[in-house]
């Protein structure tokens, strides 16, 4: 089969960014929210009484509204990924958060309607057979609403954050935009690198001496520019903590929490099991540097590939990817590979290699006419077929929950990343198991293990440093040394003091810190990750799973995660035996990856 590399938008919009469609659904949306808004001024719970006919009128208009600003976003952010110099791209994008600034107020007018809502009125609204679906989704909006201030001053937090934390993750983009890092090629010839560029150089060209060469570069450069970093990060995190403070909230992990449905108990044991079983990954990042020639690896060598002889990497054609994730996938679940293949029918990916593309790769939902898009860039590699089924997972979790009310498909980010690491899990297995020589086995192997190097050490050095920039900041601000300092020693404590060189700018140069929405854009990741492990250990151990699999992605959004835990999986997230069952798959691998290098550093 010939798929194209290139995606449809017109099935979305038809027009481009100027599409006229595009604009009728703004024009549409502007007036649905005014209208919504009017209705909720109106309403009164004991006038509508017992059948609660015009509040199910209210909740099925915020939910169409909020599937419409979805639909509008992802062709949005699609059009400006595939093009990033397309000057359209962000009138529309400024549009669009201008009228979700405007349904954020109305939504939040309509949790502190319910709060005000007496029990008895909310119990029968909740037993309504047109709102059981989404009992949960209505609970959280009336707790949520107990702690909102009154309805002006929220409208006004709202309005100043698009000047306030979107503004400043905004101006990040910018600064980022201007950055030049002076260098050479692999010929010795002088170039000027952009950030992704060197990013991706320093994390992925095959050559240690470059990479050596380039670190220092690197971070010249974010030093050169380290105080207008600082400013951004500063009041990105001083605004956040300013609202943090007016609704009564010091605490500042207890909103990332919130938003992930995750109790702290679950994060600290993740943490701890995290802590407690990272000493093997060290042993094999040892074990990489004496095939690089090392005594200790460096920061740059950390996700570095591995060349040996013999050792000459697969490239696929895209075709060649599809077909290998279609196959692998239906292995595990004909539905899964069934998905895979019509995304790639019907064009949901734009994979061309060429310039003009943003860096980087994601998936987005298209509410309104159940369909995905995924953005990456192919460049041929087992890496790259990875990060496709990576993104094809997001999408099947969007896919099986198409049919639920749309408040039902507002899962949280620590659950995203279930079924893509699934996904990729299986893929990522196969390349292995399809190696022919040890050779190549040794290099897909290193490949595989980027991810639980990222997750046990990288991200663990970004929440330590995280969670005390944030303790720094509630009281005064942070200076460039500061950062430097938070940033180096988090990195040594995750790494164990076991790396000879380190990256003290992490701070300047990670897009996580910057996110405006949401907060602590790092630990969601580390549970995504264990907790696919662990239900990936669960399914090999099981016959028939993907029902089972299926069912617990339908309800990612309808309880706790720990609840959701129990209720799939029988599992008590809070103790460590469920995030362990996933270590010993990790180990499994690195014990397989020292196995076949034993007799290379002898």
């Amino acid at each position: 089969m010939k798929y194209s590399l290139n995606w449809d938008l017109d099935s979305l919009f038809a027009g481009g960014i100027n599409s006229p469609q595009l604009a009728a659904k703004l024009a549409q949306l502007k007036t649905a929210i005014a209208t919504l808004a009017d209705l909720l001024d109106r309403w009164d719970a004991a006038s509508d009484a017992p059948q609660y006919p015009q509040f199910v009128k209210l909740i099925d208009q915020l939910q169409t509204i909020d599937a419409g600003l979805g639909q509008a976003g992802i062709f949005i952010t699609a059009v400006g990924s595939a093009d990033v110099n397309n000057p359209g791209v962000a009138p529309m994008e400024a549009q669009l958060r201008d009228l979700e600034t405007q349904a954020d107020n109305v939504s939040g007018k309509l949790k502190k309607v319910l709060v005000q809502v007496p029990d008895n009125y909310f119990s029968a609204l909740l037993a309504l057979p047109a709102l059981q679906p989404i009992a949960f989704n209505l609970r959280e909006m009336r707790d949520a609403g107990k702690e909102l201030l009154d309805d002006k001053t929220e409208a006004l937090i709202n309005r100043l954050n698009l000047d306030g934390k979107a503004a400043w993750s905004s101006h990040y983009d910018s600064l980022v935009a201007t950055m030049q890092i002076p260098f050479h090629d692999e010929d010795g010839h002088p170039v000027t690198l952009s950030a992704g560029q060197a990013d991706n150089n320093l994390l992925g060209n095959a050559d240690p001496q470059y990479r050596a060469e380039l670190l220092p570069a690197w971070e010249q450069a974010w030093a050169d520019k380290e105080q207008l970093f600082a400013d951004t990060l500063n009041h990105l995190a001083g605004f956040r903590l300013t609202e943090y403070a007016a609704h009564g909230t010091t605490d500042f992990l207890k909103e990332p929490l919130k938003e992930n449905r995750l109790s702290a108990a679950t994060l600290d044991t993740i943490w701890q099991v995290v802590a407690d079983n990272h000493q093997f990954l060290l042993d094999y990042l040892d074990r990489k540097a004496a095939l690089l020639g090392k005594k200790h690896a460096g920061w740059q060598d950390v996700e570095a590939p591995l060349h040996l002889p013999g050792s000459d990497e697969h490239h696929f054609t895209f075709d060649e990817a599809a077909a290998f994730i279609i196959q692998h996938y239906g292995e595990f679940s004909p539905k899964m590979a069934a998905l895979a293949q019509h995304a790639f029918e019907h064009r949901w990916i734009e994979a061309e290699d060429r310039a003009g593309k943003a860096p980087g790769g994601w998936m987005e939902s298209a509410p309104e006419t159940h369909e995905s898009r995924i953005f990456m860039t192919f460049t041929g590699s087992p890496n790259d077929v990875s990060t496709l089924a990576h993104e094809l997972g997001h999408a099947f979790h969007s896919s099986v929950m198409a049919d639920l009310p749309n408040l039902r498909q507002d899962y949280a980010m620590n659950v995203a990343e279930t079924a893509s690491t699934f996904g990729e899990l299986i893929v990522a297995d196969a390349n292995v198991q399809a190696a022919k020589t040890d050779a190549e086995k040794i290099t897909l192997l290193n490949a595989k293990l980027d991810n639980p190097l990222a997750m046990f050490l990288n991200i663990r050095a970004r929440f330590l440093f995280e969670t005390r920039f944030y303790q720094l900041r509630q009281k005064k601000l942070v200076t460039p040394a500061e950062l430097n300092e938070l940033m180096l020693n988090a990195q040594k404590e995750a790494f164990g003091h076991n790396l000879s060189s380190y990256s003290p700018h992490l701070w300047a140069s990670k897009l996580h810190f910057y996110i405006d929405e949401p907060a602590f854009y790092n630990f969601p990741y580390v549970f995504g990750y264990l907790f696919s492990l662990g239900i990936y250990a669960k399914a090999q151990q099981t016959g028939n799973f993907e029902d089972q699999y299926i069912a617990l992605l339908r309800d990612t959004a309808n309880m706790s995660t720990e609840e959701l835990a129990q209720k799939h999986l029988g599992v008590d997230l809070t103790q460590p035996d469920f995030w362990l069952a996933g270590v010993k798959l990790i180990k499994r691998d690195v014990a397989e990856f020292m196995r076949l290098t034993d007799s290379l550093v002898k």
